[in-house]
């Protein structure tokens, strides 16, 4: 009986000091957090940068995302991963003129495969072509209520969410896209129309928050 009163004590003890996840920020918020600075990884002069200064005319595309995350960067033959999109994504974005950060907030293991050195060598071998940012102790994803890698947040012009969710529906193959959920969000933003489908199930590893 002490023994089973002590694994309940224990068991109770660990849901009480659970992380308790903060909700994602819902359609019609302003972007949070747009004047705090984070370090730019793709600079080696210790630059930093804001939301809202990377924000352009027709809105700004925020995209956490990971260096290790097999929804991100693949899994062997099983999975393509998103990342491989994420050039003609940024590329697409400076067409339309909608400002685009990748944000890193996998606090966790930043000694390991998330440090800013390896952020920096991934965004040049990838060529992402937008900032790659780095979220000290994940206070940027606690206030959007970022889940995980990747998770899409776009705005519009005016600094509000406008769609939020998954890239398409097809992470294992580009070719094999039906939906192209976040393109058609940033093409509609481009043209002032409303979103059709603006929120999605967002899909990925969990964030690497500290305890």
């Amino acid at each position: 009986m002490r023994h089973f009163m002590t694994l309940l004590l224990g068991l109770a003890a660990g849901i009480a000091g659970a992380q308790k996840l903060p909700e994602p920020i819902k359609l019609g918020t302003s972007l949070p957090m747009a004047e705090h600075l984070l370090g730019d990884a793709t600079r080696e002069d210790d630059a930093s940068a804001t939301l809202g200064s990377l924000q352009k005319t027709h809105g700004l595309l925020v995209i956490f995302t990971s260096n290790s995350c097999p929804f991100v960067v693949g899994n062997g033959d099983k999975s393509e991963g998103w990342e491989g999109r994420y050039p003609s994504i940024a590329a697409l974005a400076r067409k339309l003129d909608i400002g685009v950060a990748f944000v890193n907030s996998n606090e966790a293991n930043r000694g390991t495969t998330e440090s800013a050195e390896a952020m920096r060598a991934r965004w040049k071998k990838y060529k992402y072509q937008a900032p790659l940012l780095v979220d000290d102790r994940h206070q940027v994803a606690d206030a959007f209520g970022a889940r995980t890698t990747p998770h899409v947040f776009l705005f519009d012009g005016t600094g509000v969410l406008v769609y939020t969710g998954a890239i398409d529906d097809n992470v294992d193959s580009a070719k094999k896209v039906k939906k192209n959920w976040l393109l058609d969000a940033m093409n509609a933003v481009a043209k002032g129309q409303q979103v059709k489908v603006p929120q999605t199930k967002y899909l990925g590893c969990s964030i690497k928050r500290v305890q």
